[in-house]
């Protein structure tokens, strides 16, 4: 139990880290961010939402309890980073776009797999 909460952790560290620096980018419309959005099709008022959202989604699964909050914050997570991968790869940007997004999909689907485990395991006590 100990070591699946470890690795829980680190795991969601990782993706609240690495998604939260992205909300702060898109937040603050930074130009690097308005350049992306513009080359991927999509318009620049959606970044500071986009932003918040993601903000909002990791401190719903970094705060204890609320566990159908969390469900939908993973879901929210998922939509965005998978869409990010689809974007960039309808945009025949290369890996080194896409790569990116493909990493915060991935830790993002551990850390929810991770967690409805620990889920389990603590409902089993």
């Amino acid at each position: 139990m100990k070591k699946l909460k470890i690795t829980y952790w680190i795991i969601t560290g990782l993706v609240s880290a690495f998604i939260l620096l992205g909300a702060i980018i898109d937040i603050s419309v930074s130009p690097d961010a308005v350049a992306l959005i513009k080359h991927l099709g999509y318009p620049v008022y959606l970044l500071p939402f986009i932003g918040v959202m993601k903000t909002l989604g990791v401190i719903a699964i970094l705060v204890p309890g609320f566990p159908k909050v969390k469900e939908w914050a993973y879901a929210g997570l998922v939509f965005d980073t998978l869409g990010a991968v689809f974007s960039h790869l309808s945009s025949s940007d290369g890996s080194d776009k896409w790569a990116p997004a493909l990493l915060a999909l991935i830790l993002v689907i551990a850390s929810y797999l991770l967690y409805t485990k620990k889920k389990d395991q603590q409902s089993a006590i």
